[in-house]
This record gives structure tokens, sequence and C-alpha cells, in this order.
């Protein structure tokens, strides 16, 4: 199986990163950063990680993109595949998205590392 490279972003925060797969769930996924009690926390807190799974079409969309990696992995061209999701402060959904899509391309038998380029940023306000 191939190693995939998993990083989640803000795009208020930057660029996205360069990847083979870029995944913007700004638009079509409710922002925990709206509930009060959820925005200074950070996918590392369970309340933001419920909400952001419990979202209609989040759990359908992670294995989309597993079976998306699969079908990079099986290109003729070895190497590492690199996805990068990004929300719009890169503390709820991005971060949370990255770890079930780690959790599922390992199951997979993938080789997954994570990264989280904005996840301990502060709170952008908007």
């Amino acid at each position: 199986m191939a190693a995939v490279e998993i990083v989640s972003f803000g795009y208020l925060h930057a660029e996205p990163p360069a990847a083979h797969l870029t995944i913007d769930l700004r638009e079509h996924f409710r922002d925990p950063h709206v509930s009060p009690e959820l925005r200074y926390m950070t996918a590392d807190d369970e309340p933001v990680r419920t909400a952001v799974l419990n979202t209609p079409g989040i759990t359908e969309l992670v294995g989309a993109i597993a079976t998306a990696v699969a079908a990079f992995a099986a290109g003729p061209s070895a190497g590492t595949v690199t996805v990068a999701d990004g929300c719009a402060g890169g503390r709820h959904r991005a971060p949370t998205f990255a770890r079930a899509l780690a959790d599922r391309l390992r199951e997979l038998g993938h080789s997954v590392a994570v990264s989280h380029r904005d996840l301990h940023k502060p709170v952008v306000h908007r």
C-alpha cells in the first residue's frame, strides 16, 4: 500500500499546501466556530470532533477520499500521495477530517502521516 501524507490547514491563514488532492470543507459542512461553546476549542477536544463527525456527509466524504487515494496509489508512479484538507481557520473541521481519513486509510493498510498546519494558531475573528 502507498504512503499517504495528510495536511490539514485553514484558508484564512495562507494558501493551501501543495497536494495531489485538496479538499475544501468550508462551504458544504457546518463550522463549529459559529457555536460560542466550541469556538475556542480545537479538534483536540471531543465536543469539536463529535460535532464535525456528526455533520451529514462527512463520513461519506472520508470514504470517497479514501477511495480516491487508493486510485492515486494504484497508478504506475510510485511515491507518497498527499491530501490537503482545509476549512476556514484550520482548527475544527479540517484537522478532525484529516484524523478520520488517516484512520480509514490505516484500516486499508496505508502508511499515513498527518500534520496540522494551523491547528494551534489563534482563532480567526470574522
